[in-house]
């Protein structure tokens, strides 16, 4: 494929919506010295704590660049942990990935192109930290397309403070930038909004990668073996089309939530419990509400929100408007004009009901 091309990166990861890329000249003047995202902490009484993994699968060829031959797909293990104390919160991305990233940003949804520490962002996980004993449900999570996996660091942390285990799958070649284990990071090589034989490559890419994670579960350093049959999965966007499909295919997995996905590829087989959460600010909305007709869900809508509100944009895209490094189209465009915190803390609430009420387990 050829190199990435900054406009189609953001259509991709709007599942081929017609979302137009906002400028990214701020209205005020940018504060003295770089802002530091602040990513919101989580509200379950257990700490979390991360690990990260690389799976490799020799049966299959990277589809993206079979030069790179066997497919590696790159995970973050979050899970409740039994201390954290002396040991460190983990970055949000490393330092190659922040470099890539801060590259990409301005290009693909009009984030500032400077005065943004991106490599200083700290998550509320910490490296390495013993993993609390029992029995634990596990919940696999798939991003937005053209999204890394980093960009769902709070909805996971949240659900890990409160007992499960939930495991961020990148796609690498699709995601924004993903460090592979050689210390190279990997950029996507989508270009241009995705036709329907690449979006059909993606999602079934990603759902060979999520069976690949599920098998291989017990390759994971948590002191229990997490058992793939009864798992939950959720997924935004591309990730929830990707999400739904793996359900209808793979009885192991118990429990679906998409996050304005498109579900039309195929038809929903009703066998599982699904939740189905939009917003009134997506400019796919008639096609999410034709592809999610009569289907037996719980459904709500997010109002005055925006596409990405269902990502940790909905803590950062906020206070980047307030220091006048957006503006105000970038911030609508992306979170919604209302109150994005309030709708990421709905999310938040929807998915540890959801789940807790459907919870897979790991052997202790």
């Amino acid at each position: 494929m050829t190199s990435l091309s900054r406009r189609g990166l953001g259509k991709a990861a709007a599942l081929g919506a017609a979302t137009a890329l906002l400028g990214a000249r701020a209205h005020a003047a940018a504060p003295v010295g770089p802002l530091l995202p602040v990513l919101p902490a989580p509200t379950g009484p257990h700490p979390v704590g991360v690990v990260r993994h690389t799976f490799t699968d020799r049966t299959r060829t990277d589809p993206w660049d079979p030069a790179l031959g066997a497919r590696q797909v790159v995970v973050s293990a979050v899970y409740p942990a039994r201390t954290v104390t002396g040991l460190p919160r983990a970055p949000q991305l490393t330092p190659a990935e922040a470099s890539v990233f801060a590259t990409l940003a301005p290009l693909v949804r009009g984030l500032p192109a400077a005065g943004v520490d991106w490599a200083g962002t700290l998550t509320h996980a910490h490296s390495g930290a013993p993993p609390l004993p029992g029995r634990r449900p596990v919940v696999l999570s798939t991003p937005g397309g053209g999204d890394a996996r980093t960009l769902g660091t709070g909805l996971a942390e949240d659900l890990a403070s409160h007992g499960a285990v939930v495991v961020l799958v990148d796609h690498p070649g699709e995601a924004s930038q993903v460090e592979m284990p050689d210390g190279t990071v990997r950029e996507t090589v989508l270009h241009g909004p995705p036709d329907p034989a690449t979006f059909r490559t993606m999602v079934e890419t990603r759902v060979a990668d999520l069976r690949l994670v599920l098998d291989r579960l017990g390759e994971l350093p948590l002191g229990t073996v997490p058992d793939p049959r009864g798992a939950g999965i959720y997924g935004h966007s591309a990730g929830g089309t990707a999400a739904a499909l793996l359900a209808a295919r793979d009885p192991r997995i118990r429990a679906v939530a998409d996050l304005e996905g498109y579900l039309d590829l195929e038809p929903w087989p009703g066998r599982r419990p699904l939740l189905l959460l939009d917003t009134d600010g997506f400019e796919g909305a008639e096609r999410i509400a034709r592809s999610w007709a009569g289907l037996r869900a719980r459904r709500r809508t997010l109002r005055a929100a925006g596409h990405w509100v269902f990502t940790d944009h909905a803590a950062v895209v906020p206070r980047l408007h307030a220091a006048g490094l957006v503006t105000d189209a970038v911030r609508n465009g992306l979170v919604g004009p209302g109150d994005a915190s309030a709708a990421f803390a709905t999310v938040r609430r929807e998915l540890r009901a959801f789940f807790g009420r459907t919870p897979a387990r790991a052997r202790g």
